[in-house]
């Protein structure tokens, strides 16, 4: 009887931890263990969050949430995994800008106070957070590349202004610096201590706010960087497409799909009927608050936890913003499903594309220039690139979005050399056009470096209308 009793109260021991252990695993407390080569293939090719938090059908909320990026739980990333006879050779990484303020404004609604000074007693916070805004109060004479030099350096409004980073978005990018740092620096030894302002290829579009994100990156990334070592360009076009921006067939592809979106949104009674409502809460014509973009302003009340503007008739709400959201979330869905957006990304991305696979030929030839890579752009600089590389699940580039791409040479055989894609830390690369296939056939962890050349300098021409052999004659086609 005794030994019954004691058999009884074990088995309800572990029960009751074994239902502690998953809830404990639901609620992220404790990370979910990896295989020893870093997750299965499964895992390693999965874009998106863990299905265990995922909502089993398109919630609004949840994916608001994933955009907003909010730092919370250190972050799960596959960077740098590789065979130990795998060695790094070079990283090139996209970033999308952190939070902001917003671009629009809701019409007769106060505008939301978010304090965009960086201040240490305020969340979120980074421990590097004080150092970093030291470190830039040094560079006020950096010599960047005009018109860069004259913006500033970190955020320093007690009330935004249109656009600028916020502390959120500077803490986003500290964080990713931070983890690049960790894996391609003290892991994989990727610069030297004495690294040189050659091996460093760093570029930003003329906006506070991505130059600001890339600062904010690079101090992860090194901190303490010397100023005069440290040169960011500038680049004009949000496509990075620099000599190569005038392209009819892309812009005559934008216009359709900007139709497409037009004739979408014609369809959607309940996203009209959204519109006419909030409209006379504020009292505007509906047309007028369409054209200001309520969601970016509703995002911003969102990640910040800020109530919805009011007005004497009413307040914005939770189910107004549900509504436009899923819109947008099905926008996306549709996007995919036709090739107007796809034909745009093809020639939208290509210049910056081809830019990449020439630095990793010339750093696979043994060029010791340009080791590490940063490009700070926008969600409309990324989300081409996401398209025109054929991932189509992937979800649309959240604040501190980053795309990774990495060039490892196999020690075994000097001679060969493969990339690997990352987006937001989840190897994506066997969801690439050019590499979905490959795992099928070879035992390879990784995906050719050929495959990349072969699909920027030809397929991405053949996959736009066949008869095109390169970016111009592509761009002066018929096509669309």
């Amino acid at each position: 009887m005794l030994h019954r009793n004691r058999f009884l109260v074990l088995l309800a021991l572990a029960g009751l931890l074994a239902f502690l252990s998953l809830s404990l695993q639901f609620f992220h407390l404790i990370p979910v263990s990896a295989t020893k080569n870093g997750g299965s293939s499964k895992s390693r090719k999965r874009i998106m969050p863990d299905p265990v938090t995922e909502p089993p059908t398109v919630d609004p909320v949840y994916e608001a949430l994933l955009y907003c990026n909010i730092p919370s739980v250190a972050e799960h990333s596959m960077e740098g995994h590789a065979p130990h006879h795998y060695k790094l050779v070079s990283v090139h990484v996209f970033i999308r800008h952190g939070d902001r303020y917003p671009l629009y404004a809701i019409p007769k609604t106060k505008r939301p106070e978010i304090d965009c000074t960086l201040v240490a007693s305020r969340k979120p916070y980074h421990p590097k957070l004080e150092a970093f805004i030291s470190h830039m109060l040094k560079g006020s004479g950096a010599s960047f590349e005009s018109p860069l030099n004259s913006l500033p350096l970190y955020p320093n409004h007690p009330l935004c202004e249109t656009g600028e980073l916020t502390q959120t978005g500077v803490v986003q990018h500290l964080l990713n610096g931070q983890l690049l740092r960790d894996i391609y620096l003290r892991k994989h030894k990727l610069l030297p201590n004495n690294w040189s302002s050659d091996q460093l290829y760093l570029e930003s579009t003329g906006k506070s706010r991505t130059l600001q994100s890339g600062l904010a990156l690079l101090y992860g990334f090194l901190p303490e960087f010397d100023w005069k070592k440290v040169y960011f360009k500038h680049q004009p076009s949000a496509l990075f497409c620099s000599g190569s921006c005038y392209c009819p067939l892309r812009n005559q592809y934008l216009e359709k799909e900007q139709r497409r979106q037009y004739l979408l949104r014609l369809k959607n009674s309940d996203l009209e009927r959204t519109y006419g409502e909030m409209a006379k809460i504020v009292d505007i014509p509906t047309k007028q608050l369409r054209a200001a973009n309520p969601i970016d302003s509703m995002l911003c009340h969102f990640c910040h936890n800020v109530s919805f503007p009011c007005s004497r008739s009413g307040c914005l709400g939770m189910e107004h913003f549900k509504v436009i959201k899923t819109h947008q979330i099905e926008d996306e869905r549709e996007r995919h499903e036709k090739l107007l957006y796809f034909g745009y990304s093809l020639l939208g991305a290509h210049p910056i594309l081809n830019q990449t696979v020439n630095r990793m030929q010339r750093a696979a030839s043994g060029w010791r220039d340009e080791l590490f890579t940063l490009y700070s752009a926008h969600d409309v600089t990324l989300s081409p690139i996401l398209s025109a590389l054929g991932l189509l699940e992937a979800r649309f580039p959240r604040f501190a979005a980053r795309l990774v791409f990495e060039l490892w040479q196999d020690r075994q055989k000097p001679s060969e050399h493969s990339v690997r894609i990352l987006y937001n830390g989840a190897d994506v690369t066997f969801h690439t056009s050019f590499c979905h296939d490959f795992h099928k056939r070879s035992p390879k962890p990784m995906c050719p470096l050929e495959n990349l050349v072969r699909f920027v300098k030809r397929d991405m021409f053949v996959a736009l209308d066949g008869s095109s052999t390169n970016y111009n004659d592509a761009c002066h086609g018929e096509g669309a």
